[in-house]
């Protein structure tokens, strides 16, 4: 087979063979034969040229080829996913699908109840919500809106500055009545048993340049994982960071030196500019736009 003559088929195939790392996972994944999804990847190498994956008896191996092109085929599988959802429904109907992304925190303390009048109201809208603390790509339509805590970067993008959202340290009353509370920050981060993250230390850096200088090596407890930091927290293991209208709807959580600690988080409601015109997309930003409002006023 020719390099021309390769279609999606062969690449969706491709992605799925490297994330499962073998022919019969991926063929379940993506509901084809295992010879089927066999003939895809040795057309794919036909028409390359060269070796993707090698075979051994424990599954295949990704090429350092097939590793170069991966980025460029996940590009080609967001655009077909925004080619189905744009397809939807047509431009001025309230119906059809919408993908959402937010972080891990957003997506499981704050949106779904921002969502549920909007599904109440839309019941011919479909959201796919994505929980990631990446900044996913919205100019690629990885996603088509986004809440996010930075301000976009990219021209193609609308991004309209919701507010900023305090963080304030907190402990669960449970582990109060065990430990008490810090009398300074150097008590907090010395002589009680933080929560904190494991890997991603950049996102520490608030906390540095407010006054708290904090090393990986003082968190008692690390995960990189959002909801896993605020079962923590509510578990009574330790003191953690946390939204202040979340807390503020938790009265077992104690606010830990909010006269000498906290800081703010701006938060943006982000879109592509091309989907401004689709009637589904703005009835959403718009209605994300006064819930994360009334949010921040909680």
């Amino acid at each position: 087979m020719s390099r021309d003559a390769l279609s999606w088929d062969h690449w969706r195939s491709f992605l799925a063979v490297l994330e499962s790392g073998s022919l019969s996972a991926a063929a379940e994944q993506l509901g084809l034969t295992q010879p089927t999804l066999g003939r895809h990847i040795e057309a794919l190498e036909t028409g390359l040229k060269t070796n993707l994956f090698v075979r051994s008896v424990r599954g295949l191996t990704p090429t350092d080829t097939a590793l170069a092109l991966k980025p460029q085929a996940e590009a080609m599988q967001s655009a077909a996913a925004a080619l189905v959802r744009s397809a939807s429904a047509p431009a001025e109907a309230l119906s059809g699908t919408i993908r959402l992304t937010v972080s891990e925190f957003m997506g499981v303390h704050v949106i779904p109840g921002i969502l549920a009048p909007f599904l109440d109201a839309h019941p011919d809208i479909a959201v796919e919500l994505v929980l990631s603390d990446r900044t996913d790509d919205l100019a690629s339509r990885e996603a088509d809106i986004a809440v996010r805590m930075v301000a976009p970067r990219q021209d193609a993008l609308v991004g309209l500055r919701i507010g900023s959202v305090r963080i304030g340290l907190y402990a669960h009353q449970s582990y109060v009545e065990t430990h008490g509370l810090p009398g300074s920050l150097v008590e907090a981060a010395t002589g009680h048993r933080l929560i904190g993250f494991d890997t991603q230390m950049w996102v520490m850096e608030p906390l540095k340049e407010a006054g708290l200088p904090l090393q990986r090596d003082m968190f008692s407890l690390r995960t990189d994982q959002d909801a896993a930091q605020m079962a923590l927290l509510t578990a009574g293991a330790g003191i953690s960071g946390c939204h202040i209208p979340v807390a503020n709807q938790m009265p077992d959580l104690v606010p830990v030196l909010h006269d000498q600690f906290g800081f703010d988080l701006e938060m943006w409601l982000v879109m592509h500019e091309d989907l401004r015109r689709i009637t589904r997309m703005r009835a959403l930003f718009d209605h994300l736009d006064q819930g994360l409002r009334s949010y921040l006023r909680m």
